[in-house]
């Protein structure tokens, strides 16, 4: 009979020793799930200045090639054929 209250003592403790691993194991979950909701959070507004500094320097390129820069001559010249052509087609909406 003894053995039985030995056995049955054992599986207690490792019951017991379950539950608190158990226990450990959900607090760590819901730490990690924390910090992957910040993380992402953290991702998207990273992502949106990301998207926002992409747009500046497309502005920038463009003021810099409407200013006649001489590393964007070219683009100048681009950008000045493209207004033209902007105008000439709403002049000739006008017309008509």
């Amino acid at each position: 009979m003894s053995e039985i209250t030995e056995i049955i003592d054992t599986l207690e403790n490792k019951i017991q020793k379950l539950f608190l691993k158990i226990n450990s194991l959900e607090q760590k979950k819901q730490e990690l799930e924390k910090q992957l909701t910040i993380s992402v959070g953290s991702n998207q507004n990273q992502n949106l200045v990301i998207e926002q500094l992409k747009k500046d320097v497309e502005t920038l390129k463009i003021t810099n090639s409407l200013l006649g820069s001489e590393d964007y001559k070219r683009d100048t010249k681009l950008k000045i054929n493209s207004l033209i052509r902007e105008i000439d087609y709403c002049i000739s909406q006008i017309a008509d």
